[in-house]
């Protein structure tokens, strides 16, 4: 898996930094809530290319969080349906890599509470609400909770700032 730019620290992480730095977040306060989402947005470049951005975010329920995320651009896309089910597509394979190494590390420590979700940018408003049953139900087929707009701030605030 490419590295992940962190927000905090301005450095480019591998994917077992990137654990290693969502558990030493959660273990500063482990009587806190988490939650752990993961989301990708993406643009249209010219020539049918598309920019996609992914975010990993862990939020310390009601103080902050930090995030980490990352820029690949792949191609040809020619319609909005196209990039949107490849958003999905991506934001599935980082947390099914990332969960695993997340999960080992956490093993162990089992006093800290997270929920893991996946944030998906469509929502009822806009030309992707045909696409909401189809889009949540690719997520929930991999026993993910699916979150769209307005509470997939992953995908449409996180990443959106990068795209």
């Amino acid at each position: 898996m490419p590295g992940f730019f962190s927000s905090s620290l301005g450095l480019k992480l591998a994917a077992d930094r990137v654990v290693e730095e969502i558990i030493r977040f959660m273990s500063a306060e482990p009587r806190r809530r988490y939650k752990v989402t993961i989301g990708t947005d993406s643009e249209r470049l010219s020539g049918g290319r598309a920019d996609f951005v992914t975010a990993i975010v862990v939020h310390r329920v009601g103080n902050g969080g930090r995030y980490f995320w990352r820029r690949i651009e792949m191609g040809k896309f020619h319609t909005l349906r196209d990039r949107i089910i490849k958003e999905v597509v991506i934001s599935l394979d980082v947390a099914k890599s990332f969960l695993t190494l997340l999960e080992r590390e956490l093993r162990d420590n089992s006093a800290l509470e997270w929920d893991f979700e996946i944030h998906a940018d469509i929502g009822e408003n806009g030309e992707t609400k045909v696409m909401i049953q189809e889009v949540v139900g690719m997520i929930r087929a991999y026993n993910f909770e699916a979150k769209t707009k307005p509470g997939s701030y992953a995908a449409s605030n996180v990443a959106d700032r990068h795209v």
